[in-house]
């Protein structure tokens, strides 16, 4: 049985190291979820290993490009990562790969996947070479048939609510949510299970389907209870914040606004901001209702926004963005993603999250660390994606333990593939 030890850390003192320093987790992906899942523990300090074809994984040209056309999406997901690339066609090669996901050590033995192949990198198979194994795998569905975000969203009905108010089309999210959800649940079930085997000496088998995190969402959402004890399915509301005010408003400026009144606070500061105190109070006492409620503001979105709508189209948003500040409204200007990097700060090098690193055969450009700061290690450094085999070398031969000699013979064969090795070296 494995024993963990703990000891205090002494009140005030940081440790040198990322949270996860120690740890190492053998990760074979594509598309975003297990990705996103191995850069999130590689960010906290784990040792993070893919493994890829010689010729590269699914995502290695996956779009955006930069502009001499490498994939900015792989160099994205892979952050602070090794690279090792290996012929898995090749009984060598699959050998490498089955000795390095069950390398002894307390602290290795952990795999992250979605490709999972039967008879090789299952946990049947890889159990009888480490008994205390962890493999965490992400499934499309529960039956396992493959999934994707723009899959899940049509099939459990959330391009049907997302849209312009009275538009028929359904409209897909660009942001892959239930991707971005079932990665860090990824990484939550996989030191969930860490600790388990900590405490009690064991591995384990975990796998999570995709399309299963996003129908616990709109349960946990309360969607799949609305729907089902309710007559009328939930509409189309545009940028309207469902169940309280939110609202875009278009400024003299041509800039649009988006400003929230979903507590009470926020709510009297949209009056106060914008002087409409006497203007509420009519139409509350008009209709006999009360906006101080949630649903009530809901429900009277219209006359809300009809009343507020002259008042930002006769002001340009330099008019009142400072005033909007300190009153301590929740409110944004809509931009792009370049205007973005342009105008706000929390998009740059003032914010401790970002440095901007070269990324080689990219450019250079900002890469964000992990966003949590622990109280008593030190924080994340932003690190730069490896190519695609560009630690095959040390990999070999710092966790396999071969010789120079077995190396080599591994690159000349071409069972293995390194961006910098060299056959005369």
């Amino acid at each position: 049985m494995t024993t963990s030890v703990w000891r205090q850390q002494p009140y005030g003192r940081k440790t040198v190291n990322n949270i996860l320093s120690g740890l190492r987790v053998i990760e074979s992906s594509a598309f975003v979820a297990v990705p996103m899942a191995g850069m999130t523990l590689s960010q906290m300090g784990a040792e993070v290993i893919r493994f890829d074809r010689l010729e590269g994984g699914l995502d290695a040209r996956r779009m955006p490009y930069s502009p001499s056309g490498s994939s900015l999406f792989w160099s994205g997901m892979n952050k602070g990562k090794k690279s090792i690339a290996v012929d898995m066609k090749n009984p060598e090669g699959k050998d490498l790969i089955t000795n390095l996901i069950t390398a002894p050590g307390n602290d290795a033995g952990l795999f992250l996947t979605n490709l999972k192949v039967k008879g090789w990198l299952d946990y049947e198979t890889l159990s009888e070479l480490r008994s205390d194994i962890i493999i965490v795998t992400l499934k499309g569905d529960r039956q396992g048939r493959p999934q994707v975000d723009y899959t899940v969203n049509p099939a459990l009905g959330i391009p049907e609510i997302t849209g312009h108010e009275g538009s028929t089309e359904p409209v897909a999210n660009a942001i892959p949510a239930w991707d971005m959800i079932a990665g860090n649940m990824c990484v939550s079930s996989l030191l969930a299970a860490e600790r388990y085997r900590l405490r009690h000496g064991v591995g384990q088998d975990v796998e999570i389907a995709l399309k299963d995190v996003a129908a616990a969402a709109i349960g946990h959402l309360g969607m799949i209870a609305d729907s089902t004890l309710n007559t009328d399915d939930r509409s189309k509301a545009g940028n309207a914040l469902y169940g309280a005010y939110g609202k875009d408003f278009l400024c003299a400026d041509g800039n649009r606004v988006m400003i929230i009144g979903l507590t009470s606070r926020q709510w009297s500061g949209i009056l106060k901001a914008t002087d409409t105190t006497e203007q509420f109070k009519n139409l509350e006492n008009e209709k006999n209702i009360n906006l101080k409620d949630e649903d009530i503001r809901w429900k009277w979105r219209h006359e809300i926004t009809a009343i507020l709508e002259p008042w930002f189209k006769t002001r340009v948003v330099e008019d009142f963005a400072r005033d909007f500040d300190n009153t301590g409204l929740t409110w944004s200007v809509f931009r792009s993603v370049k205007e973005a990097l342009e105008f706000d700060p929390d998009l740059s090098e003032d914010n401790p999250l970002f440095k901007k690193i070269k990324q080689p055969n990219a450019g250079e450009f900002l890469v964000p660390r992990h966003p949590a700061n622990f109280s008593k290690v030190d924080k994340t450094e932003a690190k730069r994606a490896p190519a695609l085999g560009e630690n095959t070398e040390e990999i070999l031969g710092d966790i396999l333990h071969l010789s120079d000699i077995e190396i080599s013979n591994l690159f000349d064969k071409g069972v293995v593939a390194s961006p910098t090795y060299n056959k005369n070296s």
